[in-house]
């Protein structure tokens, strides 16, 4: 069985809904966040898409004015870090000029969260091609005053009909199906309304601006659908009101004589070369290990895409696909993304591994969690034979996602039924397999953090001991494979 693709990294899904005391503070390109190791910039790239130009000024950015690398997050979105206190206003220059920033940016740039299936018309497997709709609806949102109150946290998923995106939790989901309609829907798939492709970006407008209704109709401070109280979540006959009064032909599911809408269940991009519909022109596709490039890998993979179409586009799983590629010369391309560092076949460990930022990013964590992460993927490749996925990190086929955690809050960990949890603390890691596939093989999860089966505590933070670790964390009682684990959370 192939390796499946670790969910992005997200919050795990609450029982109850969150009350909110404070105002939204996720960090934008104009509003900048404090880190222990300088200032942190977060880039909104509607649906991933970027242009080899654009991509260039980030990384001309990166160097300037940050510490030389660029951070891919679980959104599509770049961030840049370490950057200084009064470099704001040179780097709003720099983005503005590269058609980064919105017109509207001081009010605008951080609700732009919008991701779409990166092989959306490359690979001819979706029910269409929703490229266009990311555009269309990044300029409705943006021309929008009500959009601007919506947090820098609430998630449009614009799915080709493959599953993919739709799988990542959003607030607002479209989902392409035949015969030029869409599904869309907020809370649940199950209460999805059906309208036509024309419609589908103004359409998940209506929806956004329904929840911002409905969170001063309950006077919280939501910031995602989910955190709604029960008495004011939001419902299909409403929804399905208004945008009709908008003059959006809407159905429910069961008055478009289509039952109710099943997405398919897939997960993002592998590695490699993936071919295009015509044979002559493929996609470059790989992984950046944590997330984390040099500008020397960000540059080289700007160079692969003016080679192609121009394009570059960043996947929800920290992945980078280049579209466009000649055929006869993509395999020479990739090898020149492997030997830059970035992971380009499927079964590297690093297809399993995400983890927060830890030391010295953060001063909160307990452990410089990236170099531990680092040591036991290098160790698992030392140790593995040529081809072999198995390892330390655990075996390809049957991997769960692995998390590091510099602290008990858990920064990022997966949306997942189930992953390995490592937690650092002051005499070690605490290890578990967390999530609620796991909830019933043994004891709760190590600290206050999510139910699942302890494995254990104190491990020491050395490449052999938390590799050892982890194989444990894999053996019997068998968890479910990371591919049931992505399929029980679709």
């Amino acid at each position: 069985m192939l390796a499946a693709m670790p969910p992005p990294s997200s919050a795990a899904p609450r029982d109850e809904p969150v009350i909110r005391d404070r105002g939204d503070a996720c960090p934008g390109a104009l509003r900048l966040h404090a880190a222990d190791d300088g200032y942190l910039a977060r880039v909104r790239i509607p649906g991933g898409l970027l242009t080899s130009g654009a991509a260039a000024v980030l990384a001309g950015a990166a160097d300037r004015l940050g510490d030389g690398h660029l951070d891919l997050t679980s959104r599509g979105n770049v961030q840049l870090r370490g950057l200084g206190a009064s470099c704001g206003g040179e780097l709003a220059e720099l983005l503005g000029a590269a058609g980064l920033l919105p017109p509207a940016a001081a009010t605008h740039e951080r609700v732009r969260n919008i991701v779409a299936s990166p092989l959306s018309g490359l690979d001819g497997q979706g029910n269409a091609d929703v490229t266009p709709w990311v555009g269309a609806l990044d300029r409705q949102l943006c021309a929008s005053g009500a959009a601007a109150g919506l947090s820098g946290r609430f998630l449009f998923a614009l799915d080709d009909g493959r599953g993919d995106v739709t799988s990542l939790a959003p607030d607002v989901s479209l989902l392409a199906l035949g015969a030029g309609t869409a599904a869309l829907w907020t809370r649940d798939v199950s209460e999805a309304v059906r309208i036509g492709h024309q419609d589908a970006p103004e359409a998940a407008l209506v929806a956004a601006e329904y929840f911002l209704d409905a969170v001063r109709s309950a006077g919280t401070k939501a910031w995602r659908v989910s955190e709604l109280p029960a008495e004011h979540q939001l419902e299909s006959d409403e929804l399905l009101r208004r945008l009709r009064e908008r003059g959006i032909r809407a159905e429910s599911a069961d008055q478009a004589g289509g039952g109710f809408v099943r997405p398919r269940r897939t997960v993002g991009p592998r590695p490699g070369v993936l071919a295009g519909p015509d044979g002559t022109r493929v996609a470059l596709s790989a992984l950046a290990p944590l997330g984390r490039l040099t500008t020397t890998q960000w540059r080289l993979l700007a160079a692969s895409a003016s080679a192609g179409s121009g394009e570059l586009r960043l996947t929800p799983w920290r992945g980078i696909v280049v579209p466009g590629c000649d055929a006869a010369t993509a395999p020479e391309a990739l090898a020149r993304l492997a030997g830059a560092g970035l992971v380009t076949r499927p079964g590297d460990p690093w297809e399993h591994v995400t983890a927060c930022t830890g030391r010295p990013g953060c001063g909160k964590a307990l452990a410089d969690v990236r170099a531990d992460a680092r040591a036991v993927v290098s160790l698992h490749r030392a140790v593995a034979a040529p081809g072999d996925a198995a390892g330390p990190a655990g075996p390809a086929g049957a991997a769960l996602p692995v998390h590091w955690s510099g602290c008990e809050r858990r920064c990022g960990h997966p949306r997942a039924a189930a992953w390995v949890d490592l937690v650092a603390g002051p005499g070690g890691y605490g290890l578990a397999v967390a999530g609620a596939a796991a909830a019933g093989a043994g004891s709760g999860a190590t600290g206050s953090g999510p139910v699942g089966r302890a494995v254990r505590e104190g491990v020491p933070a050395t490449a052999a001991d938390l590799a050892a670790a982890l194989a444990e964390a894999h053996r019997t009682p068998d968890p479910p494979t990371s591919r049931q684990t992505q399929q029980q959370t679709q």
